[in-house]
């Protein structure tokens, strides 16, 4: 790890490659100080094109941005056209880098053992709920036995407060959900546990190695950028892409 970006700690095969920007190392000004890689955020288009520049010199090819619309549609990177409405991507191709951006939504990163094919997800609640990450994993066309996962970084289960309709539509689809949501002290309000909700998700396709997952977007204010913390802010970009 650096101060610019994190290199997930999970077993992927030696031909996976991935990592996570933060906040650091990059030539924006507040509040989008540093390394902010949106477009839709209100920044200097002049920084965001040098921070992005800054993250192509470490990829092999330019990322596969999306418009994220906190849905469930996933392209795949070899059929790209412009930048789609999208917030999940998969990849065959060596060289073709999937990439989801955040403030706070948990970006998913996966993978098969046998280092064929990476994708990524973007996964704020209702994406969550909505089953981004069972169409991400559905478009990787392995058996979701074989794949494994990385959870970045995403608002905590100590600063995300959610009203009672989120957590009775993720209850709505498995009772088990409940253990991932915990009264906030106002009433009809909740803590909840992104992380939690995603490894529920990912354990009930079959999906095994789950890693990650023990940052805070919100508290960690150094490192990353959060928009529940801050509304006015900049974004970051997880990667993964087959050597």
């Amino acid at each position: 790890m650096t101060d610019a970006w994190i290199v997930p700690a999970w077993p992927a095969p030696a031909n996976v490659r991935a990592l996570s920007t933060t906040r650091a190392g990059g030539v924006g000004v507040a509040p989008f100080d540093s390394l902010n890689l949106g477009t839709h955020v209100g920044d200097d288009p002049a920084a965001v094109a040098a921070n992005r520049a800054r993250l192509r010199a470490l990829l092999p090819a330019e990322p596969g941005w999306l418009n994220q619309v906190h849905g469930t549609a996933v392209v795949d990177l070899a059929t790209l056209r412009g930048v789609p409405d999208a917030d999940g991507a998969v990849s065959r191709k060596p060289g073709a880098v999937c990439v989801v951006m955040t403030a706070d939504c948990l970006p998913v990163l996966l993978c098969d053992r046998a280092g064929t094919v990476v994708g990524a997800a973007h996964a704020g609640w209702r994406g969550l709920q909505g089953g981004v990450i069972e169409a991400t994993t559905r478009a990787m066309g392995v058996p979701a036995g074989d794949l494994m996962a990385w959870l970045g970084p995403a608002i905590g289960p100590e600063a995300f407060e959610v009203g009672d309709e989120v957590r009775a539509a993720f209850v709505a689809d498995d009772p088990a959900a409940a253990a991932a949501f915990r009264p906030a002290g106002p009433a009809g309000k909740w803590l909840a546990d992104l992380y939690l909700l995603a490894r529920q998700r990912l354990a009930a396709l079959g999906v095994a190695g789950v890693y990650g997952g023990d940052a805070c977007t919100f508290t960690e204010a150094a490192r990353f950028f959060s928009y529940r913390r801050d509304g006015r802010t900049g974004r970051m970009a997880s990667l993964v892409w087959l050597a």
